[in-house]
């Protein structure tokens, strides 16, 4: 399955969770797929990304080694279905955007937290979502970059 559906699939499925430990595999879910999208960039992606997608990679499996691992069936693993990026910029606005969601899902269980284990793994999870769309962001400026840069060179010939 490509990157954008993917995505899209993570989520409705964080929007449509309602209690924590649901938010919480959704949330696994989103960084396990980020640190797959990122993966999948630093290999087959425009080569002016290919340093930042490793970054991802690194922080989005920060992100989820500070969760617990979902006990998820058999081909429940959305980060497993990754079969294609498509258009680069549209995987990388909807990570973006999925990122984003992550952050203020894990306020609200933070802030709703009964215990300071849930309360820290929150945060830790917060810190690791928001690096991970910093370089979401920063893989985005790049390509507009290049997208520039190409232009102008196009324009000149």
């Amino acid at each position: 399955m490509d990157a954008v559906r993917l995505i899209l699939t993570s989520r409705r499925a964080l929007a449509g969770s309602g209690e924590v430990p649901q938010i919480m595999a959704e949330v696994w879910q989103a960084q396990s797929l980020a640190q797959a999208i990122g993966s999948r960039l630093a290999v087959f992606g425009p080569p002016q990304l290919r340093g930042e997608a490793l970054g991802l990679t690194e922080l989005a499996g920060r992100g989820c080694g500070v969760l617990d691992e979902p006990d998820l069936g058999p081909g429940e693993l959305r980060a497993a279905q990754l079969t294609e990026l498509g258009d680069a910029r549209q995987a990388l606005l909807g990570l973006g955007g999925l990122l984003g969601e992550v952050g203020i899902a894990l306020v609200g269980v933070a802030s709703a937290a009964d215990d300071e284990g849930t309360y820290w793994q929150c945060m830790e999870a917060i810190d690791a979502a928001d690096e991970s769309r910093d370089r979401v962001l920063e893989m985005l400026r790049r390509l507009a970059d290049g997208e520039g840069a190409l232009a102008a060179a196009l324009e000149g010939a």
